[in-house]
């Protein structure tokens, strides 16, 4: 039995083979927070009937039946892969670096068509038995990281589901020793793409990266369930980049509105010969558009710099992944 509170909860995910269609648990997560949550539609028959007052209840029809929520949580040296694809698109292997034990994981901007993920939570009821509530049909909608001073680089993932099922056996979780990226270990660098170097100053970043798609494919035929989204806008990136103020780099990009690569890494403790824990993002042509430094008062001036990220014509958009994780 579990522990009849949230200690006792697990979050457990796989990638679907086709959108929709169950697959157990291969990989457990440590989060912080989750909001999935079963969405349904009902219609109520408005029908007279001579001296009733009341809605008839066998008039009530469930229409429609999705999910939705959000998932917080650190941002680890394993077991990230599956969401990281989910976000971003491409079908990746962890490619092994040399004959050592750190493998590579290299998740450019691509289309999030057939990329859908089960994602199955067990919820402890006070007795420690844990209910399953199983997302079939997961789509990563936008994924948000952040990360400042003192504090662990965390990241935020919006999710829209197919269905609920809560017929399926609850997997047993199994975690691997994780350890969470964190301030210390980050380096925010721009410049010219390939070669950037270190900004000074910086005391908090954010990127979001939101993926638009069309969740409301709800056809006849199709027991009150959606289809699989599909991608109605384009990419949005952005972020902000919380800065004290000590040099006019990023100030005088934001007065030119130039573009500049922007490298923000998270560079952990060593995995094997050259080869470290590593979650970078690469984001080759950022525009700022606020953040002129002001003073309000007798402390340090802090400008906060708002960025959008744009396509520079050659380089992807790419999140990099070093870890012992043979597989997603």
């Amino acid at each position: 039995m579990a522990i009849g509170s949230g200690l006792g909860a697990q979050l457990g995910i796989s990638a679907e083979s086709t959108y929709g269609t169950y697959v157990a648990p291969t990989k457990f997560v440590e989060f912080t927070k989750e909001g999935l949550a079963l969405k349904k539609t009902t219609a109520q028959s408005a029908g007279i009937a001579a001296g009733r007052l009341l809605p008839l209840s066998s008039r009530r029809v469930l229409t429609r039946r999705e999910g939705a929520g959000s998932i917080e949580m650190e941002v680890t040296n394993k077991s990230m892969g599956l969401l990281l694809q989910a976000l971003m698109g491409t079908s990746v292997t962890p490619v092994q670096q040399a004959v050592t034990a750190a493998y590579l994981q290299t998740h450019t901007l691509a289309s999030v068509a057939g990329k859908s993920l089960t994602i199955q939570k067990g919820v402890p009821l006070t007795t420690g038995t844990v209910t399953d509530k199983t997302f079939l049909g997961c789509k990563i909608t936008s994924g948000e990281f952040s990360c400042g001073v003192g504090e662990m680089l965390t990241a935020s993932f919006e999710v829209d589901a197919k269905d609920v099922d809560e017929t399926q056996t609850l997997a047993a979780a199994s975690y691997s020793n994780m350890s969470p990226f964190h301030f210390m270990q980050l380096t925010a660098k721009s410049g010219t793409y390939g070669a950037e170097t270190a900004l000074d100053g910086i005391r908090k970043v954010s990127c979001k990266i939101e993926r638009p798609q069309d969740v409301e494919r709800f056809y006849a035929g199709q027991a009150g369930l959606k289809k699989e989204p599909i991608e109605n806008d384009q990419v949005k990136i952005s972020g902000v980049l919380e800065t004290d103020y000590v040099g006019t780099t990023l100030d005088d990009l934001h007065t030119s509105d130039g573009a500049t690569s922007l490298v923000l890494e998270w560079v952990g403790p060593l995995i094997a010969s050259t080869y470290f824990e590593t979650f970078r993002i690469t984001l080759p042509a950022i525009r700022l558009d606020e953040g002129p430094p002001v003073v309000d008062g007798f402390g340090v001036v802090k400008p906060s710099f708002n960025f959008v990220a744009l396509y520079d014509g050659t380089n992807p958009v790419k999140i990099e992944y070093i870890s012992t994780d043979t597989a997603l």
